[in-house]
């Protein structure tokens, strides 16, 4: 299968999918700009009272729309983008920070998600998803995952990638549909499209998810060592 028919293949799956979860993309733009892109969704009313904010310091939170009705904040309410010295850092957790704080220490990024695992959300077991773009070009995906819902034991895949290919992204989410327990994403990382600015990527996909759950979506397009962030959130 060529590369062309692989994507028109990935994009189906997450059109088609009515619950992929939480999602990130990282990849390359035409220009060779660094992209990272990232959404939540939810089912329940705490995780679609969600909304992306932009902090001074440059970093994305999640924050809740409407305090009121926050019933539990653990694993809703964290950090998604941070940078860290011109490291950019996505992921669909807390372990944002966690490798913010080793990288500071002068420690891995590798080593920062050895010390985490899936969420303790069980029956589904959350994956954690997290994605690195280094000032060089090069570019790290994790996913932590639990092995199975009867005797979940953690899994971990850890890519990392000199370069990629213009136009192209790759991405996982944390899950493969709406099942009930839900299905952790499976496979490797699936090649997806990057559009030609990030306003047209963040559009792009933000159509790609279903509207029932979706709840927001971030674009961090970085070319020539500056960023520019973009949010859309489903609450304004």
């Amino acid at each position: 299968m060529n590369n062309e028919q692989l994507i028109i293949n990935n994009e189906q799956w997450l059109k088609n999918n009515p619950y992929p979860g939480r999602g990130l993309i990282l990849g390359f733009g035409l220009g060779g700009e660094r992209v990272q892109v990232y959404w939540i969704m939810g089912r329940s009313e705490n995780s679609k009272n969600r909304v992306f904010v932009k902090n001074s310091d440059g970093s994305v939170s999640t924050k809740a729309f409407d305090e009121k009705k926050v019933t539990d904040p653990s694993l809703i309410i964290y950090n998604p983008f941070k940078i860290f010295k011109d490291v950019h850092i996505i992921s669909n957790g807390d372990q944002t920070d966690t490798i913010a704080e080793f990288l500071a220490e002068g420690k891995t990024a590798c080593q920062a998600l050895e010390t985490r695992t899936y969420e303790p959300d069980a029956p589904n077991y959350t994956p954690r998803i997290s994605g690195i773009f280094y000032p060089n070009g090069s570019y790290a995906l994790s996913i932590l995952k639990a092995s199975s819902k009867e005797n979940p034991k953690r899994e971990s895949i850890f890519i990392e990638k000199e370069a990629g290919t213009l136009g192209m992204g790759e991405m996982l989410t944390t899950y493969e549909g709406e099942e009930d327990p839900l299905v952790s994403f499976i496979g490797l990382p699936k090649t997806m499209p990057i559009k030609n600015t990030a306003q047209e990527t963040l559009e792009f996909y933000w159509n790609m998810l279903n509207p029932k759950y979706r709840v927001s979506i971030l674009v961090n397009w970085i070319e020539n060592n500056k960023n520019e962030v973009l949010i859309k959130n489903e609450h304004t």
